[in-house]
């Protein structure tokens, strides 16, 4: 059995991973240097969403905080992987793009906890007494993703007829 490392929508997976990477990048590029919000309170946008700086040293929304930020690197580079070859498999552009999504914010958060040893979050979402977790663009991007997946796994893409 071989393993295709390059599809026919790999191309598109590419494409939106670079995308949501440098998205993702450039924001916590502009929130930490020109803001320079983990060094001011937090800043209200509108009445429930605030820009607040938090360090996430944790697997997802801080669950599983760890010190062992290599070995959270190394799983997300092996997740990658096996995201990647998901995506040459893939056979429509629902799912590529998808793939594309959680790829490309996974290794948006990785490079965090490799340059700060962990994740710049800074979104945070309120509403009265309810809090959602701060989170950043790579996080909606690997939300998304796997929302996208679930609504491909649930109501896939039928092939056109001929």
């Amino acid at each position: 059995m071989t393993t295709r490392l390059w599809g026919p929508l790999s191309r598109l997976g590419l494409m939106l991973a670079v995308w949501v990477f440098a998205l993702d990048q450039l924001s916590k590029f502009w929130i930490l240097r020109i803001v320079n919000l983990d060094e001011r309170p937090p800043i209200q946008i509108t009445p429930f969403a605030d820009l607040a700086m938090a360090w996430n040293t944790g697997v997802s929304y801080g669950l599983l905080s760890t010190h062992l930020q290599g070995f959270l690197v190394g799983m997300s580079l092996l997740i990658t992987v096996v995201l990647w070859m998901w995506l040459a498999k893939a056979q429509s552009a629902l799912p590529a793009a998808a793939l594309g999504l959680i790829i490309g914010g996974a290794l948006g958060n990785a490079l965090d906890r490799v340059l700060h040893g962990a994740v710049a979050d800074f979104v945070h979402l309120h509403w009265g007494t309810w809090s959602w977790y701060i989170f950043n663009v790579a996080d909606i991007a690997i939300v998304a993703g796997v929302i996208l997946l679930v609504y491909d796994g649930i109501w896939p893409a039928r092939p056109e007829r001929d």
